[in-house]
């Protein structure tokens, strides 16, 4: 039987029941796991008077060799049942095969955690092996944009709070898959003592956060399904008038990415609400806004669509084009999609 794969979640509910690795190498793009991660082992292990003799924060820039935290590691915790070393910026340290010796056999009084953040160790490394042998592996990656709604929800549902759908797609347009970044301004919104019934509305997103609800990416997309032509120039309009907030190149993205998905849900055989969901990776509520523009774009003129948004992409990049603003490449764009 194939070995169960190592998430965040099943980490987080073995140590909830107290089931502790006497190693965990927490390593990955994505510093958001491995922060909460290495939080919850550094506050709730041990209590507070056992943390004085028994846990000890060490850096990997401080860290001379790794002999001295195996030699730490060995040591018996005082009057505690556990001793917690939290080796950080582990990605400092450079000579990882001097741990694997203490990996075939390590203390299992002592809980050593490894961040070992923004970059991977070779898995098919001897050490990584014995990591996975005797203790935790886990490989912490960067989130899909397409995944970045699911993650608002489940934040959210953890604060036993919900959120629009309108709200969702505006913090995703504007904090993108930056996960601290966006923890950190759910809780200015919590923090603000303005959400009313437990919902993040669009409103307070759009007067707390800064984002508009009426002209963004979001709302783009939303006016181009429909074929909502007047909507669609005034969003166009708006952005030309607040470039810096409204990239070019941030807006070519999510209009190739939807229309990408257009073209695939045109080839799917079954469109049932939850494959379409599955197959294109989206929310399903978001599925009606596919069976809306493939209704107002064949399959034929999608493709044509695509082609134009690498025309304007490249465009924009200077391939072909000497003189033409972004603002007028986008209303182009936006013209040939709707005509």
């Amino acid at each position: 039987m194939a070995k169960q794969a190592v998430t965040y979640e099943s980490i987080m509910a073995s140590l909830l029941k107290k089931e502790y690795a006497p190693v965990y190498m927490l390593m990955g793009e994505e510093p958001y796991y491995i922060d909460k991660i290495s939080d919850y082992i550094e506050n709730n292990v041990l209590s507070e008077d056992e943390k004085a003799f028994n846990q000890m924060i060490i850096y990997g820039k401080d860290v001379e060799n790794m002999a001295s935290i195996v030699a730490a590691a060995k040591r018996y915790p005082m009057m505690a049942e556990y001793q917690v070393i939290i080796v950080k910026e582990a990605q400092q340290i450079s000579n990882y095969d001097d741990l694997i010796f203490y990996l075939q056999k390590p203390q299992p009084s002592t809980i050593l955690v490894f961040c070992h953040k923004y970059k991977s160790l070779d898995k098919r490394k001897k050490v990584c092996l014995e990591l996975a042998k005797n203790g935790i592996v886990f490989e912490s990656k960067k989130l899909y944009d397409n995944q970045i709604p699911n993650f608002i929800t489940s934040l959210l549902k953890e604060k036993q709070l919900q959120i629009e759908v309108k709200a969702i797609g505006m913090l995703t347009e504007f904090l993108g898959n930056d996960l601290e970044r966006i923890t950190n301004e759910v809780d200015k919104l919590i923090a603000s003592g303005k959400i009313k019934n437990n919902m993040i509305t669009a409103d307070l997103v759009e007067k707390n956060i800064g984002i508009s609800k009426e002209y963004n990416n979001f709302e783009l997309v939303n006016a181009l399904a429909y074929r909502q032509i007047l909507k669609s120039n005034r969003i166009v309009e708006y952005f030309g008038q607040n470039k810096k907030n409204n990239p070019l190149v941030l807006t070519i993205s999510i209009l190739f990415n939807f229309f990408t998905n257009l073209l695939h849900y045109h080839r799917l055989a079954d469109k049932s609400q939850f494959n379409v969901a599955s197959e294109l990776g989206i929310n399903p509520f978001f599925v009606k806004d596919y069976v809306a523009a493939a209704k107002n774009y064949s399959f034929a003129k999608v493709v044509t669509i695509i082609g134009d948004i690498r025309e304007t992409d490249a465009k924009s990049k200077g391939f072909r084009n000497a003189s033409t603003e972004d603002k007028d490449l986008l209303k182009e764009l936006i013209f040939k999609i709707l005509h």
